[in-house]
């Protein structure tokens, strides 16, 4: 990042380095409205920064301004060529109901291959988005065929167990919801609100 600040800043470049840093530090501390005001100025004054439009369009996220998201995440992704904010790219779409372009991410991210934790969280958004527009058949059909053969879990399997869970208990196979909501407690037992949702479905 510092490389790039550097290159494409010139004799600015370590001032809007030092800036970078600086909302990067409020965005790690959730203080997004701070960093989104750091972070503007940048973008202004070096536009063809991947690292400044990334990380805007991260804060423009969490913020839940999804329009400036997908505007500082698609130039990211145009800049770097990068995949690694699709899933957050189809989550900011699917929040504007653009289910073509939610799709379009997908295969994207399908064939860019990158890691398995980042093509899980794309398929959580994309099984999302499927539900959202009433075509839970096809979401619990993405969901279901990765949930299996996993002796060590990572995060990203419990996300999806979490998810797959929560998407079998709207279409009302209940007692898978309990099982998937189970496998995920007895992985970690403080994982999101798990131990409610199982409460609640006993």
């Amino acid at each position: 990042m510092r490389e790039e600040i550097l290159r494409l800043g010139g004799r600015r470049g370590q001032r809007i380095f030092n800036e970078l840093e600086r909302a990067a530090d409020a965005y790690r501390r959730d203080h997004d409205r701070e960093a989104s005001r750091i972070l503007r100025p940048l973008r202004d004054e070096l536009p063809d920064a991947p690292s400044i439009r990334e990380l805007l369009g991260l804060v423009q996220y969490r913020l839940g301004n999804y329009p400036a998201a997908i505007k500082e995440l698609d130039a990211f992704v145009e800049l770097s060529g990068s995949a690694e904010q699709h899933p957050v790219l189809m989550d900011c779409n699917r929040a504007q109901k653009k289910w073509r372009r939610v799709e379009q991410l997908w295969l994207e991210l399908g064939e860019a291959s990158p890691s398995s934790e980042l093509v899980t969280e794309g398929r959580i958004v994309m099984a999302g988005s499927l539900a959202d527009q009433g075509r839970m058949t096809d979401a619990l059909s993405l969901l279901r065929r990765r949930t299996d053969g996993y002796k060590n879990p990572k995060p990203h399997h419990l996300r999806l167990w979490y998810a797959l869970a929560d998407l079998e208990e709207r279409a009302g196979n209940l007692s898978a919801a309990r099982a998937l909501f189970d496998r995920v407690r007895r992985n970690e037992a403080g994982f999101a609100d798990v131990a409610e949702r199982l409460a609640a479905l006993a």
